[in-house]
């Protein structure tokens, strides 16, 4: 009960055009399946069942819907937007007009409580020994332009604190987390924060 009233306030803290949207999401997926847990973990609202089955969070402009094992679910109607899953597999969610049918996302989410059921696991990442130039994701600069404070704190870091957000970002190992960090980093620029700024004194 205590985790239902965390997620129904959730909701409630998120901006106006979200409230109905996550309401709709959060809906849709006890519909697909009755036995769905909610959970908050890492700040947004998880739902559960034989381990983590999707996620929805909110930021200033936009929602994001994503599940744990997206990489595995058959794309069959073409409604991931990136495969990436930087933004949410449903790309950026600002309206209604932005989601898939009900029947379409219920498909989707009895498919990702299957894959649980049948205990598929996600392959793991290979890691790679390349030196990678340090670029800034799309999905960052998106964020970015849409938060004119963190944005300009951002623009006149040095090279090394630019990276050390950006590596951050890029090493999560899921989507929720990317999303999470991506949620903070914005908090810490806009606040004049480096990554690193709780290890310097």
């Amino acid at each position: 009960m205590y985790t239902i009233v965390q997620v129904d306030q959730y909701i409630i803290n998120s901006a106006e055009f979200a409230i109905p949207i996550l309401d709709h999401l959060r809906n849709l997926v006890h519909k697909a399946d009755a036995r769905i847990e909610e959970k908050i973990k890492w700040g947004m609202p998880f739902f559960d069942y034989k381990g983590t089955v999707c996620h929805m969070a909110s930021f200033k402009h936009h929602c994001a819907f994503g599940f744990w094992k997206g990489a595995l679910i058959n794309d069959e109607y073409g409604i991931f937007k990136e495969r990436s899953e930087s933004m949410g597999l449903l790309g950026k969610i600002k309206s209604f007009d932005d989601l898939p049918a009900d029947e379409i996302l219920i498909a989707y989410i009895q498919q990702a409580i299957q894959l649980n059921e049948d205990n598929v696991k996600l392959p793991s990442k290979p890691k790679s020994t390349e030196k990678k130039e340090i670029m800034v994701p799309e999905y960052f600069m998106e964020a970015l332009q849409e938060d004119p404070a963190a944005l300009a704190v951002f623009q006149n870091f040095s090279p090394s604190n630019k990276k050390d957000y950006i590596l951050w970002l890029e090493e999560a190992k899921t989507e929720a987390t990317r999303l999470k960090r991506l949620e903070t980093t914005l908090t810490w620029l806009a606040e004049g924060k480096t990554r690193m700024w709780k290890y310097k004194k």
